[in-house]
């Protein structure tokens, strides 16, 4: 436990379950698996999965919306049975019923998922306009049924389609859940003031944020030696879930596991490569910024990995989450009642988890689990980064609230666009926190901000990078643990350049991050960087009219997942696939970079 963990609260799940083995549950795991069952009667009974074109007459409709309604009923139950125990193991990953049952549900969710591919395949084929002119049901999901068109033309053969399904639970699912598992395990011996220590691995990177520069180094040192003794079996999970993932997406016909994770998002390569070109012009300024730290920390050879999120200049008094909380509250409200009201409810109600412990999972999510109700995980710790995080996942939930009577398929937000909300509510913090801030704390807080646009915009970069290259020669043979940190190594060489000391950066980010191990969300990186420069887009025209954007904002949060991004953005008159959008958006934080390096030149140096 660190020493800013003590009070911090834990999440309430039993208001959704008394236990995973509790009446209640069984009694919804047992419904559950009765629906799927009569739902794979009702698909042999209609045939749905049959390639030929469908006849769009009444008995097709009237066998369309039983199948939706069917469907979508399966979808929210299982989702709540998974929601809950995914929670429930996030914050013990040893609780051995909690993992127990979630084998369970993800045999059932595996059934389901062999059923949405059957409705797709069945879809496929479908006169789009005639369905949507005689179905209100087939016209609100107009947005699946096009897309279903696509995805129908790169599945495989049904039998192959359920066998990838049913193999995927001991593949890439399996690997996920060993990397998940075994790093929120992990205990790290570590000497803090004089004191040898052991700290769960989540604790110890906490440290990176210590205003001590020894704790910074120790801890750094510490973490890159744990990371050393799990390289095996964490580059062998590694490898299976990329060399699933590539054989998936050749043999349903894909150019490339980047071109199917674009279609899943929801963009297109147009879209991405002006994004990423407009980022890449900004890498000179970002490296001037962490030169600037540099040389305010007394950084003679350049800035080292551990100092990458240390604070520069002091807060008047530290972000303590008694005062996080009050802040955000008054925040929310400004912007609008309904976002203050979600808030309050959020910290009334015990959906945050904000305590770092062993066995809990780092860094933080936020898990929509029935109507307007959500919970949030952070492992929080006493700097405005604590602040800005746990603004960024209260802006899930607040997403959560406006997708709220929307149906399952409705609410199935692509990444690129999941970010929206977040981004927006870190933006309303940040603006408040430094339009308040007294002279001497808003190097500090401009800073502190610059720390996470330089994540989202280099270092989300390097990941992309990283793991294009190792996608790349998986589909020739398997990497060596050695092969994923030179990979790694280089790829943020050619992002933060000379940026950051070559000779201290940090090879095990492979292993840090939980994104990579996901064979269902491939390049669970450059979505981050869609939603920070998409959302200071909708900030500027909030600003610009902000009466009238805050109606319009939250029914573009209620249509995420019923539009694809470019559409949705075209709404607000932003063209996603111009580079000058992105640059738009870009100088927003080239101008936080001006000024830090002003500030910083003219503040007193520290360490």
């Amino acid at each position: 436990m660190t020493p800013t963990s003590h009070h911090l609260p834990h999440w309430d799940l039993e208001s959704i379950f008394p236990g995973p083995d509790s009446e209640a549950f069984c009694d919804a795991l047992a419904e559950s698996g009765r629906a799927i069952e009569a739902l794979e009667k009702l698909f042999d009974q209609h045939a749905i999965d049959r390639h030929e074109v469908p006849l769009v007459d009444d008995s097709f409709i009237a066998t369309f919306e039983t199948t939706l309604r069917s469907y979508m009923d399966c979808i929210a139950g299982l989702h709540l049975l998974e929601a809950y125990l995914y929670a429930l193991v996030a914050v013990d990953t040893r609780e051995p019923r909690a993992q127990a049952r979630f084998s369970e549900v993800q045999q059932l969710a595996t059934r389901l998922s062999i059923l949405g591919t059957r409705l797709t395949q069945w879809l496929g084929g479908v006169d789009v306009a005639a369905i949507t002119a005689r179905s209100e049901l087939a016209a609100a999901h107009a947005h699946m049924l096009r897309r279903s068109q696509v995805r129908a033309a790169h599945l495989m053969a049904p039998p192959e389609e359920n066998l990838a399904a049913e193999l995927g639970l001991s593949g890439s699912m399996a690997w996920e859940k060993l990397h998940g598992n075994f790093t929120s395990q992990l205990v790290v011996p570590i000497e803090l003031d004089g004191k040898p220590q052991r700290l769960p691995m989540s604790a110890v990177r906490i440290l990176a944020y210590d205003a001590d520069p020894e704790r910074r180094e120790r801890a750094y040192r510490a973490e890159l030696v744990a990371w050393e003794a799990a390289r095996v079996p964490l580059a062998a999970a590694l490898n299976g879930v990329k060399g699933e993932v590539n054989a998936l997406a050749r043999r349903r016909g894909w150019q490339s596991a980047l071109e199917a994770s674009l279609f899943d998002n929801a963009i297109d390569r147009p879209t991405l490569d002006a994004m990423l070109e407009a980022a890449r012009e900004t890498f000179p300024d970002f490296r001037r910024y962490l030169q600037a730290k540099a040389r305010w920390l007394g950084r003679q050879a350049g800035l080292p990995w551990w100092d990458l999120y240390a604070p520069v200049g002091k807060a008047s008094g530290a972000w303590a989450y008694a005062e996080a909380q009050e802040f955000i509250l008054e925040q929310f409200s400004g912007f609008s009642p309904r976002l203050g009201d979600l808030a309050r409810r959020a910290f009334l109600e015990h959906w945050i988890d904000a305590e770092p412990r062993e066995g809990k999972s780092d860094g933080g999510f936020c898990e929509w689990i029935r109507r307007d109700e959500s919970r949030v995980l952070v492992n929080y710790e006493a700097t405005y980064d604590g602040l800005s995080t746990l603004a960024h996942e209260l802006g899930h939930a607040y997403h959560n609230l406006a997708l709220d009577g929307r149906t399952p398929i409705q609410r199935a937000t692509p990444m690129t666009l999941a970010e929206t909300a977040s981004i927006f509510c870190e933006t309303i913090v940040r603006t408040a926190a430094m339009a308040r801030a007294a002279p001497g704390d808003r190097l500090y807080l401009l800073e502190a901000a610059l720390q996470g646009s330089c994540a989202l915009v280099v270092d989300i970069t390097s990941r992309l990078t990283f793991e294009q290259s190792v996608f790349e020669q998986r589909r020739q043979r398997e990497l060596s643990a050695d092969e994923f940190c030179e990979r790694m190594l280089e790829a943020q060489r050619q992002t933060y350049g000379d940026g950051l000391a070559p000779e201290a950066l940090h090879a095990y980010m492979w292993a840090v991050k939980p994104h990579y191990y996901s064979g269902a969300l491939s390049f669970y990186n450059y979505p981050y960087l869609y939603g920070l420069l998409f959302g200071l887009g909708l900030y500027a025209r909030f600003r610009d009219d902000p009466a009238r954007f805050r109606g319009r904002y939250d029914e573009l949060l209620s249509r995420t997942g019923m539009a694809d991004a470019p559409a949705l953005a075209a709404d607000f008159g932003m063209d996603v696939r111009s580079k000058g959008f992105w640059r738009s958006s870009l100088e927003v934080l080239l101008e936080d970079i001006r000024a830090f390096e002003d500030m910083a030149a003219s503040a007193p140096m520290g360490r």
